[in-house]
């Protein structure tokens, strides 16, 4: 409309309404029944293209409920220390300390709940922070389960020299290597690009014990894929010929191989893993679909993909839709592109919405 805007401003108003037939909005849009101005009369311009207003209704709160008084007061007293370390930034310890002299304790329930809930948030430097000063106090027993949580925060974060001290004083504490924690010690050589450390652990893994788990393939293949392909093959080829688990790739497994080929750019081994899916009883998932559609740059392959997703009884989601959009705005179909944005407004997606369909349409 900018563009229709700026012809008014350079031309005579009879001028413009023949110019504007042709016209067309920023976004793409087109602009229908211009009627001519003669005289006095107004400009009547209708614009078919524009989406009709919807309502977004907002979900009502649920109320909360408490046992009595006391619990309620310990709910916002937990819910209090946790806003405050999460807006602290990285002084952890000194919140903790000022809750213990207030409270006069800390009771335990609380401190794993903390614990359990950043665990949950993914905030793993506040779980390291957390346990790191726990180990300082006194009053708590640090278990065995305390350092593997530890171990694994710092496996979370890549910092593979503290992952490297907790498992250290472990192993002087007598605590014997578990397949938690030599997973959490790969997937933290992983994170910081240490691929081949990351290799050496899984092998010797898979030689003296423990026994790699199914999360720790997940974990060694999202390592591998990235920059080592052919070891990334090779593991998963013992693993569909059951030659070192007892068990088979699973869902995720098998996306990270097709997001490897992808970035390979070799799209015709990634096409044979998904078919591979079905036949070794591997459901696909939206996710699965997205991967293929975002390989293809023909509109007619993403929109068959799309297709067959939603004949499995998937449903698309905000990458499925983006992803179909802009097959078909770089071909200039913006009508079906705005049907596929329509549909997508129906199912109850709105984020980010507008600013998908004015990116692949403009």
């Amino acid at each position: 409309m900018e563009a229709a805007m700026g012809t008014l401003g350079s031309q005579s108003p009879l001028s413009f309404s023949s110019s504007l037939r042709n016209a067309k909005a920023s976004c793409g849009w087109p602009v229908y029944n211009v009627k001519k101005i003669e005289g006095g009369q107004r400009l009547d311009v209708v614009c078919h293209g524009m989406l009709a207003p919807r309502k977004f209704v907002r979900k009502k709160r649920q109320e909360e409920v408490f046992k009595d008084a006391d619990d309620e007061a310990k709910q916002k007293s937990w819910r209090k220390m946790m806003s405050e370390i999460e807006e602290s930034g990285s002084d952890v310890s000194s919140i903790l300390k000022a809750q213990r002299n207030t409270a006069g304790a800390l009771p335990r329930d609380a401190v794993l709940g903390t614990l359990v809930r950043f665990k949950q948030l993914k905030k793993w430097n506040l779980v390291s922070e957390i346990l790191e000063w726990l180990r300082t106090q006194h009053w708590w027993d640090f278990s065995e389960m305390d350092f593997l949580m530890l171990v694994t925060a710092y496996g979370k974060l890549g910092d593979f020299s503290r992952a490297e001290r907790v498992l250290k004083y472990m192993n002087k504490k007598g605590y014997r290597p578990t397949v938690i924690s030599q997973t959490a010690l790969m997937e933290a050589y992983g994170r910081s690009k240490q691929y081949r450390k990351a290799e050496a652990v899984f092998h010797k893994m898979q030689t003296s014990g423990p026994e790699p788990s199914p999360i720790t393939y997940q974990i060694i293949l999202k390592s591998l894929v990235e920059v080592h392909i052919k070891e990334a093959e090779a593991i998963f080829e013992d693993l569909l010929n059951e030659k070192r688990a007892s068990f088979k790739p699973d869902q995720k497994m098998f996306h990270m191989m097709i997001y490897m080929y992808k970035k390979a750019g070799d799209y015709t081994q990634a096409r044979k893993l998904f078919a591979q899916m079905p036949e070794r009883g591997i459901p696909q998932s939206t996710v699965t679909f997205n991967s293929l559609m975002s390989f293809e740059a023909d509109y007619k392959e993403v929109s068959s993909i799309y297709d067959q997703m939603q004949r499995t009884g998937l449903k698309p989601d905000v990458v499925s839709y983006s992803l179909l959009i802009k097959a078909y705005g770089k071909a200039r179909r913006e009508d079906e592109a705005l049907a596929v944005f329509e549909e997508m407004l129906d199912a109850g997606i709105y984020f980010q919405a507008n600013a998908q369909i004015i990116q692949h349409l403009a």
